[in-house]
């Protein structure tokens, strides 16, 4: 069967349930939401390059206890596993109905579903910050089984905090923890570099012809004859040795048995260049955070690097496997994931991040990008009714995009702006870019609405406006529009009606906003990864 990567639009919790299989899928990564009640912005850039001002709210990093976080309680209590359900009202005994439990519940539901979409030989990585962790490791241990847990790994993911001078009164909080279970699982080694010391110390020699480094071993078999280690003469030195006599006689033909002084005892010659590495142990010191210049940086308040994200996927997955992230974000698993020729499936709740998923892919892989399908998202007039009904917010950030618009910055919209969107173009040499302005319109309209548009066109002082509209336009507004008259460009053949009606039957059937450049970039781009980096990073 063709097998076509997933993105999701949605709650994990219902696609989990209702679209992943049993025992389906070999590596889990999750980084969900952590309990900080903080806001988080997604920054946008300009088609130059340059940060612009514009920002807008993707998600609330934070659980409340709710009716909801009930319901959730009360179905882990009454159907979860029992361990797990034991758990859960240990929980509520000692921490009380409050926001840590409530996002506690949320994660357990979540985490009994991933633990049955995982294979036997699976395993999953859960990212989190010391807020929570020794509570979600024995929510992990409920799930999964205590004799699961492999690991805790300790990233450090800034350097300093340099808020001493400001009153802080504590440690600084330089790490994140990364809890490691596993079913029968896959294990591939990573290694990481010696450091210099390291290096300096044990491998001091360097060889004249070719300037190799190396360091010697010792040849000699521990235990003698009680060990069934042979006795015989190397270089005049007779010794019971590790070897046998032929596979001696062979080391030496290769040069790599060496002799410091006439009686010495004999050592194995070992080439620093040889050797793998450091095995990777717990404590990941060597993978920095995104640099504010850095290439793959694309503005998401909460994006992980990928260098973290390959090592993972390297170590405990292998090439045609299904890796899932359930809380995509911006994509970083995703991305990770295509690269190192693993089959995915991303979900997220925000269309935001589904559109920024869509963009990184292709901005990183162009036309090697493996075919994938994006579920939920509408894809009709009744799933557009619905997901309005849903969330007004997130049918207006679904509409925006469907016009490859920038959403606009709602923390300066007030009551509102009048205005759901941007495309800037430019059609002329002076550099100065101009403005499509994109208002979106869910529930009932009238030619009042086409007037206001042109209002804001005049205040804002940009070359078109596009309404986009659930319903279809009446004949005023069609009329209202029509009297707005063209934008002509002096440099750029054609003209385009200043004010423009698109209702969503007809941009789902792909008809477009007109205006003077279609291409416009509203995301910070994706770094482009070449066919060698897709081929032979590992």
């Amino acid at each position: 069967m063709d097998w076509k990567n997933k993105l999701y639009f949605g709650d994990n919790l219902d696609i989990l349930r209702a679209q992943v299989a049993t025992e389906s899928v070999d590596l889990i990564y999750l980084d969900p939401p952590f309990n900080s009640n903080a806001n988080y912005n997604v920054l946008f850039k300009e088609k130059t390059g340059e940060e612009s001002a514009a920002q807008i709210t993707a998600f609330e990093d934070t659980w409340q206890w709710s009716v909801e976080a009930e319901a959730v309680y009360r179905e882990l209590v009454t159907s979860g596993p029992k361990k797990l359900a034991d758990l859960t009202q240990a929980l509520l005994a000692f921490l009380g109905r409050n926001d840590m439990l409530a996002y506690l519940v949320m994660m357990a539901a979540r985490l009994v579903e991933l633990h049955r979409v995982l294979k036997p030989t699976g395993s999953i990585y859960l990212h989190c910050d010391p807020t929570a962790s020794h509570y979600l490791k024995m929510v992990l241990d409920a799930v999964f089984g205590p004799d699961k847990f492999k690991t805790e790994i300790i990233w450090k993911r800034s350097s300093a905090h340099s808020d001493g001078k400001q009153g802080r009164r504590q440690h600084g909080r330089i790490h994140d923890v990364i809890l490691f279970y596993t079913k029968r699982y896959t294990w591939n080694p990573v290694y990481t570099p010696y450091d210099q010391q390291y290096v300096d110390q044990f491998y001091r020699f360097v060889e004249p012809e070719t300037q190799r480094r190396y360091t010697t071993g010792d040849l000699t078999g521990p235990g003698g004859a009680a060990k069934g280690n042979p006795k015989y003469e190397v270089l005049g030195v007779t010794r019971y040795w590790r070897f046998t006599k032929e596979k001696m006689e062979q080391m030496i033909k290769e040069g790599r048995v060496i002799q410091s002084a006439p009686g010495a005892v004999p050592r194995y010659k070992r080439y620093l260049d040889e050797m793998p590495g450091v095995p990777i142990q717990d404590l990941w010191t060597d993978v920095n955070p995104i640099a504010a210049q850095a290439a793959e940086r694309l503005g998401y308040p909460t994006q992980k690097p990928e260098t973290l994200l390959e090592r993972i996927v390297t170590a405990s997955s292998n090439e045609g496997d299904v890796v899932l992230d359930p809380f995509c974000g911006c994509g970083t698993t995703v991305a990770v994931a295509e690269k190192l020729k693993r089959r995915w499936i991303g979900i997220d709740v925000t269309y935001l991040a589904i559109n920024l998923v869509q963009r990184r892919l292709r901005d990183s892989f162009a036309e090697h990008l493996s075919p994938y399908e994006i579920i939920g998202a509408p894809n009709d007039l009744a799933s557009a009714e619905a997901l309005k009904e849903i969330s007004p917010h997130q049918f207006e950030w679904w509409a925006v995009d469907l016009v490859n618009a920038r959403p606009a910055n709602d923390h300066k919209k007030g009551a509102d702006s009048g205005i759901d969107g941007y495309i800037n173009f430019f059609d002329d040499k002076s550099g100065q870019a101009k403005q499509v302005i994109v208002q979106v319109k869910s529930g009932h309209i009238g030619a009042n609405y086409v007037r206001d548009l042109k209002g804001v066109l005049e205040r804002e002082k940009a070359a078109i406006g596009a309404l986009i509209t659930l319903r279809e336009p009446t004949k005023p507004m069609l009329t209202e529009a029509a009297a707005a008259g063209f934008y002509e460009p002096k440099d750029f053949p054609g003209r385009y009606p200043r004010l423009q009606i698109l209702t969503i039957a007809e941009l789902l059937e792909g008809k477009k906003i007109l205006h003077p450049e279609l291409r416009v970039e509203t995301f910070a781009k994706a770094e482009r990864k070449t066919k060698a980096q897709q081929d032979g990073l590992f």
